[in-house]
C-alpha cells in the first residue's frame, strides 16, 4: 500500500475545514458524509460530503426539524455516527461540557434531519462510545463516557420501531472504557482499545455474539487473544473495515511509566479475517503525521483519512492509502499543496515549524539518553543485550517486596507496574541505591520499545 497526501487535482468544491472528534461514514458507495467534531475551541455542526463519483466536496443545504425547533443536532464532537441506506443516524457526544443524549436521523437522499423520539431501555448522555450497524436494519452502541463514570453497557437501537434495549450479558466482560472502536465482523462485535476507569489505555480485544436473533445464540463476550503483531495499547484510533481485513491505524497511546497519555500513533495494522491474525501494513513511503480522533473511510480499494489532532495540532489534510498499482501511487512525489481550509493553512504555517523543532528536541533527547546508558539502537531488528522484565530477578524482588507492604498479591505484572508508579512519583531522592540497577534495566526497555 502507498500513502499519498491529496492534491488540489484530487477534488472540486468546498473541503472540510480541520477539525477532530468528527465522524464520516460511507453512505451507499457514492458518499462519504461528515459531521460534527471540535476545532478552535469550538464544536462544529457542519456537514460536508465528498461525492465519490464526481470527486467533489459539497455542504448540502438541510432542512428539518427538532423538538426545540431548530433544523437539525445541536454542534458536537465524540459522537457516535452510523449509516444504514440512505440514512445516517447520530447519537450523543459533548457540546461544551454538557454530555449528549438526543438522537438524530439524516435522509441523505433529500438531506433533510428528523430528531427520533425513541422508548424502551433508553442509553444515557454519553460521549467516546462506539457503534455500529448489524445488518441493514439495527444499531449497536457501546460503553463511553457520561461524565462521572466509564461505561460498559450495551444498547441495540431497532432504527424501523425506535426502540432501544439494553443487552442482558452473563459472564466476564471487558472492563468499562471510552474511545474505543467497535466493529461489526459477520456475527460478532470487535471492541478494541480504548481508555479504562481509572485511566489506563488498553489495548485488548473483545467478541461480542448474540446480536443476531435468528441465531439464537446466548449473548456473551470473549476475549481474543490473536497472533501476530498486535497493535500497541490506544484510544481514539479508527478501525476501517475493507476487503477481508480490518485496518487499525493512529490512535492515542502511553509512553509507559514514564510519561503518560502522551503518544500519538501513525501505523497502520491490520487484522485479516481469513488467517485470523495481526499483520502490520507494509507501506513503502512516508505515512500521515500521528494523530487520532480523526477518520478514516474505505471507497473501494482506497481509503482516505482526514482530519485529527495530536495533542496539539488539529489537522484539515486528507490522505489516500492506496494499492501500489492505483493511479493515484504513480503520479511524481512532489511537495502538494495544501488543500486544506485557509484556516488551517494558516494553522499549519504558524505550527510546523515549532512542530519540527520539537520532535527534533524530544528524538536528541531520546538519543542522550541512549548514550547515557549505553545503548545502540539500529534502524534494523538487531538484537539488543537487555534483560526483559519477566526475566530480571532484581526488578521482580523490588516489586513484590515493595507491593507486599502496601498491598498483597501474587500478579507480577501489578507488582512491577506499581513500582513503576511509585518511582515515577517520587522524590528522586528517596530512590535507594540498591534500586538503581533495576531502574536503569527500564530505562533500557522503555527506549528499546520506543524503537521497535
Amino acid at each position: 500500500m502507498h500513502w499519498v497526501r491529496a492534491d488540489s487535482s484530487d477534488f472540486g468544491g468546498n473541503l472540510p475545514i480541520a477539525r477532530s472528534g468528527h465522524t464520516a461514514v460511507n453512505v451507499g458507495k457514492s458518499k462519504v458524509v461528515v459531521f460534527g467534531g471540535f476545532a478552535d475551541r469550538r464544536f462544529l455542526v457542519d456537514i460536508s460530503v465528498y461525492d465519490v463519483d464526481n470527486g467533489i466536496w459539497f455542504a448540502p443545504d438541510c432542512t428539518g426539524s427538532g423538538s426545540d425547533g431548530q433544523v437539525g443536532p445541536a454542534p458536537r464532537a465524540f459522537h457516535v455516527a452510523v449509516a444504514i441506506d440512505c440514512h445516517m443516524f447520530i447519537f450523543g457526544g459533548r457540546s461544551g461540557s454538557k454530555r449528549l443524549g438526543d438522537f438524530w436521523m439524516l435522509d441523505t437522499e433529500i438531506w433533510q434531519w428528523s430528531e427520533l423520539t425513541s422508548f424502551g431501555d433508553l442509553p444515557s448522555p454519553r460521549e467516546f462510545s462506539a457503534a455500529s450497524a448489524i445488518g441493514n436494519r439495527k444499531i449497536v452502541m457501546y460503553g463511553g463516557w457520561d461524565g462521572k463514570k466509564w461505561l460498559s453497557d450495551v444498547y441495540i437501537l431497532d432504527t424501523i420501531s425506535l426502540e432501544w434495549t439494553e443487552l442482558s450479558i452473563i459472564g466476564s466482560a471487558p472492563p468499562p472504557r471510552c474511545g474505543h472502536t467497535a466493529t461489526m465482523v459477520e456475527k460478532r462485535l470487535l471492541v478494541f482499545g480504548g481508555r479504562g476507569g481509572g485511566g489506563p489505555i488498553m489495548g485488548d480485544l473483545w467478541a461480542l455474539k448474540g446480536l443476531i436473533e435468528e441465531e439464537n445464540e446466548t449473548p456473551g463476550w470473549t476475549q481474543l487473544k490473536l497472533p501476530g503483531q498486535s497493535p500497541s495499547p490506544r484510544c481514539g484510533h479508527t478501525i476501517t473495515s475493507g476487503g477481508h481485513y480490518l485496518l487499525v491505524f493512529g490512535g492515542h497511546g502511553t509512553g509507559g511509566w514514564l510519561s503518560r497519555y502522551d503518544i500519538y500513533h501513525n501505523d497502520c495494522i491490520v487484522l485479516d479475517r481469513i488467517s485470523v491474525q495481526w499483520k502490520r501494513l507494509s507501506t513503502n513511503n512516508e505515512p500521515p503525521p500521528p494523530r487520532a480522533y480523526h477518520s478514516m473511510t474505505c471507497i473501494g480499494a482506497r481509503y482516505i483519512l482526514f482530519g485529527g489532532f495530536d495533542g496539539k495540532t488539529t489537522f484539515g489534510d486528507i490522505w489516500w492509502l492506496v494499492p501500489e498499482d492505483d493511479p493515484i501511487a504513480r503520479r511524481p512525489l512532489l511537495n502538494p499543496p495544501d488543500i486544506s481550509n485557509q484556516s488551517a493553512q494558516d494553522q499549519s504555517a504558524a505550527q510546523s515549524a515549532p512542530q519540527v523543532k520539537e520532535n527534533l528536541q524530544d528524538q536528541s533527547a531520546v538519543l542522550e539518553l541512549q548514550k547515557k546508558l549505553g545503548i545502540s539502537i539500529s534502524s534494523s531488528d538487531a538484537q539488543v543485550n537487555v534483560i526483559a522484565e519477566v526475566n530480571d530477578k532484581e526488578l521482580l524482588e523490588l516489586s513484590t517486596k515493595f507491593v507486599g507492604e502496601v498491598l498483597p498479591t501474587s500478579d507480577q505484572a501489578v507488582s512491577i507496574q506499581a513500582l513503576r508508579e511509585h518511582w515515577k512519583t517520587c522524590d528522586p531522592n528517596s530512590i535507594q541505591l540498591r534500586e538503581l540497577g533495576a531502574l536503569l534495566r527500564d530505562y533500557q526497555r522503555l527506549i528499546i520499545n520506543q524503537h521497535r
